[in-house]
């Protein structure tokens, strides 16, 4: 009798995941957390969704920033409240923007894969953990703690739905995420 996963109770919980990471209920219809055999562990995977679910999150909040509050100081040239289509102005404007950008991402992708290989290996850094805790919340109680992560990763998988949300739309309606809603409501209220 194998224990039956808390997310999908008719079937069974995958060996791996035994609900001792933030946020692990068992959910994994398509086996991900067993194949380790390609290079991929589950300590790869949690350090993909923490780093995928921290984006998202930043991404949400500022596609939000800009609709409401007008682009930031240097891109006054994107004006277009869809953000996916104020990039394009952007690009059109100072391509080297975006390239820094790119840049950036690179090095910062460079040295969080060396981290995450090092932790991966050594045992002794959890997936996305950076030791950034100027606020001190690892280091109080431990329940607390616990809580905030399982916290982290429900609003970060909430945050990807929402940021594939935000660009899919903008990239069919042209408009931006908060117009998109208020047409919504005005189109199916009563």
């Amino acid at each position: 009798n194998a224990e039956k996963s808390q997310a999908l109770p008719f079937m069974n919980c995958p060996p791996l995941l035994d609900g001792s990471m933030a946020g692990d209920v068992g959910f994994d219809p398509l086996g991900l957390s067993n194949i380790d055999d390609v290079g991929i562990d589950l300590y790869w995977l949690r350090e993909a969704e923490v780093k995928h679910a921290r984006v998202a999150m930043l991404a949400v909040v500022g596609i939000l920033q800009v609709e409401i509050f007008g682009p930031a100081p240097g891109c006054e040239m994107a004006t277009d409240k869809c953000q996916m289509d104020a990039f394009w102005q952007l690009w059109g404007a100072h391509p080297q923007y975006v390239a820094f950008g790119l840049i950036m991402i690179t090095i910062i992708e460079m040295v969080s894969g060396i981290a995450a290989t090092q932790g991966r290996e050594s045992g002794e850094r959890a997936p996305g953990d950076f030791g950034l805790d100027p606020l001190g919340f690892s280091k109080g109680d431990e329940a607390a703690f616990a809580k905030l992560q399982a916290q982290e990763i429900a609003n970060g998988r909430l945050a990807m739905w929402a940021a594939a949300g935000e660009i899919v739309q903008g990239c069919t309606t042209h408009k931006g995420a908060i117009e998109n809603l208020m047409q919504s409501l005005a189109d199916n209220s009563f």
